[in-house]
């Protein structure tokens, strides 16, 4: 397969004008949900990816293979579009610093901001220094500062890799300092945490364009399953309007102070007394804006491509009142589409989103949305959807309702 497939030649945008050609590095279903966004606005999308079978690269126009930690693989990509954007973060700073340093493409967001979201320590560091409300937490370089932060946290921290990390990935709960002693021999540092007595988990999502427009969505209430983002629901429940503007406040803030080009999702936890804490930040899209893309005027996906193509933001009120969101995780059945079609002919309102990916447990393989007046009959609607779709349609023959999960402290177990 060539290095890349044949594309149309655009003659350059004019110096200031909005992008025309976007370059995504990473090729999973991110990238892949910007592709129909992406025709509709008129721009070309090429994706970066490490095999033709990732989730984008299968259904893209324009495909180049190769790894996101290549520099010239990232340069060459660079080279051929007007601006940069991103599937995941694992981007090498100093490659995109390099791009960024010789003209060859807008990157959005630059490199200063995405560092924040790369880099957990330099977030925590950062977001401390701005006075943004973050847990306690320690930089760990040696098992003695561990014990000393056990210590002082009581006995049980929450230990992260500063880089790699991702849906419970490079995560673990230290009761003593040896647990993470391995960590610290691959890593050098670590970021702890205090572990934080939270009531549920919030996400706030904003966009903003070079020139600092920005747009903030309903701040959305989320549920994890073994580390994983499992449910959505839009507008978070209970949340008073007081409550949801100064948040989305807090996430504009903070996507101003670094400097974000694109979406970025402010993950918090909420307190029992009303506070909440920032936990962790995405800049791109977000598992927990997926509910936008059927719930929202202008969903995710098309924000984040007006973004970095630096095209005027769109609206982001809801559709509905509320707007609920499951994620699809890998169960029993390896073909989708019996129970994608028994699930359709349930729910006549539902949308599925499927990723293209293989079959495995626990995988996040698509999601399906749901909009309406109440909550909990939809999140029992959209689990029914899932059941069958995961598992096939003999899922029928169970009862329908809301499964049990589990919803996970910031190491991921039980509460």
């Amino acid at each position: 397969m060539p290095e890349t497939t044949p594309r149309q030649d655009l003659t350059d945008a004019p110096e200031g004008a909005p992008a025309r050609r976007i370059g995504v590095i990473g090729a999973g279903q991110l990238a892949r949900m910007m592709l129909g966004p992406a025709i509709e606005l008129g721009l070309e999308l090429e994706v970066l990816a490490t095999d033709a079978a990732e989730s984008a690269a299968a259904v893209a126009g324009a495909v180049r293979l190769g790894r996101h930690d290549d520099p010239a693989a990232v340069r060459g990509l660079a080279a051929e579009v007007d601006a940069l954007t991103f599937d995941h973060e694992h981007v090498p700073t100093e490659i995109l610093e390099e791009i960024e340093g010789d003209g060859l493409a807008a990157v959005r967001p630059g490199p200063s901001a995405l560092v924040h979201a790369q880099d957990k320590l330099v977030m925590r560091e950062r977001l401390t220094a701005l006075g943004h409300p973050c847990p306690r937490w320690w930089r760990i370089d040696s098992a003695a500062a561990l014990a000393d932060a056990l210590a002082e946290a009581g006995g049980r921290l929450v230990v992260k890799t500063p880089r790699g990390g991702y849906d419970a990935h490079g995560v673990m709960v230290v009761e003593r300092a040896e647990q993470a002693q391995e960590w610290l021999d691959v890593h050098g540092e670590l970021l702890a945490e205090e572990l934080v007595p939270f009531t549920r988990e919030l996400s706030a999502q904003v966009a903003r364009r070079p020139g600092g427009e920005a747009r903030s969505y309903p701040v959305v209430q989320s549920l994890q399953k073994d580390g994983v983002c499992y449910e959505v629901v839009a507008p978070a429940p209970g949340l008073d309007e007081p409550a949801q503007r100064r948040i989305q406040q807090l996430a504009l803030a903070i996507a101003e102070d670094l400097g974000v080009t694109g979406m970025l999702a402010v993950e918090l936890f909420e307190t029992a007394d009303g506070r909440v804490l920032v936990n962790e930040l995405a800049m791109r899209p977000h598992n927990t804006g997926h509910w936008s893309m059927d719930g929202a005027v202008t969903g995710q996906f098309e924000q984040h491509l007006r973004a970095a193509a630096d095209l005027p933001l769109g609206a982001t009120e809801p559709l509905a009142p509320v707007a609920v969101m499951v994620n699809l995780l890998g169960g029993s059945a390896q073909d989708l589409a019996p129970g994608t079609a028994a699930a359709l002919a349930e729910e006549t309102r539902l949308k599925v989103h499927l990723y293209g990916k293989s079959v495995r447990p626990g995988r996040k393989i698509g999601h399906v949305t749901l909009l309406g007046d109440d909550a909990e009959d939809l999140l029992a609607r959209a689990h029914r959807a899932e059941r069958l779709i995961i598992d096939g349609p003999e899922a029928a023959a169970a009862p329908a309702g809301r499964p049990e999960t589990t919803a996970p402290t910031t190491d991921g177990e039980p509460r």
